[in-house]
């Protein structure tokens, strides 16, 4: 299977070592993927802002950038959501929309395409879970607690693999940490109460580190903390999976 790797604007710009990591993994696991050149914004900053006919040419583009893959793999659960639920719609008598149905998040890919369940690199530390929304009530990626469902968590399953990790997870560990994008600007002082609330209940874990799919909540947790001199750190879950490879 041929798979095209997108790397999000903000994780190129701000993260990327996040990409590279999620490059360096996929290759790791013997996969057959490229790095196509002259990508941009997948158009959702647009969208969100209530501007949805700016996003359209990104739309397009996008699909004509992956359309050769079988797979679009990204390491952002915002990106991908959007990607998924939104191109169609976008895109509906303009163009034909391939990638929303190909395209996944770089945990649900290696859950549940690859199935990994080998061992994988090394982290001998304690770390966070943090469950991002888009994770968890538009991707899959774990059980969200309103719905009464048997619990799961793909994003515990794959880190599990790595040697000396020790997974913990908050009190409500799948509250929003206040991001949310366009909320952020629009509702600061309630998002970085929301952010500090969520960091005060990761911290209570003892964890050293905290972890998840999406860059966008761990930026906005890591400003926060900064901002406050809390002595925690941030690492997005790709590159646990792949450090010590």
């Amino acid at each position: 299977m041929k798979i095209g790797l997108f790397i999000p604007c903000y994780v190129d710009v701000v993260y990327p070592q996040v990409g590279v990591a999620t490059y360096k993994l996929l290759k790791h696991l013997g996969l057959d993927v490229t790095y196509p050149l002259n990508q941009t914004c997948c158009g959702q900053p647009m969208a969100n802002a209530g501007f949805e006919k700016q996003a359209i040419p990104l739309a397009e583009k996008f699909e004509d950038k992956f359309k050769e893959f079988d797979y679009v793999v990204a390491p952002s659960v915002s990106c991908t959501a959007f990607v998924k639920l939104n191109y169609p719609r976008l895109l509906k008598g303009k163009h034909e929309c391939t990638t929303s149905k190909k395209i996944m998040d770089v945990v649900e890919f290696l859950h549940d395409v690859v199935k990994v369940n080998h061992p994988l690199g090394t982290f001998p530390h304690k770390v966070s879970l943090h469950n991002s929304c888009h994770g968890v009530r538009e991707l899959g990626l774990s059980s969200p607690s309103e719905e009464h469902v048997a619990p799961f968590n793909k994003i515990k399953d794959l880190l599990n693999l790595v040697e000396g990790i020790q997974v913990l997870e908050p009190e409500r560990p799948d509250e929003c940490c206040g991001f949310g994008g366009m909320f952020s600007v629009e509702e600061t002082a309630v998002s970085a109460q929301m952010g500090l609330d969520k960091i005060q209940r990761h911290m209570k874990t003892g964890a050293r580190f905290i972890t998840g799919p999406d860059c966008s909540c761990l930026m906005h947790m890591a400003g926060i903390a900064k901002k406050q001199g809390l002595q925690v750190e941030f690492k997005h879950v790709v590159e646990i999976l792949a450090a010590g490879l």
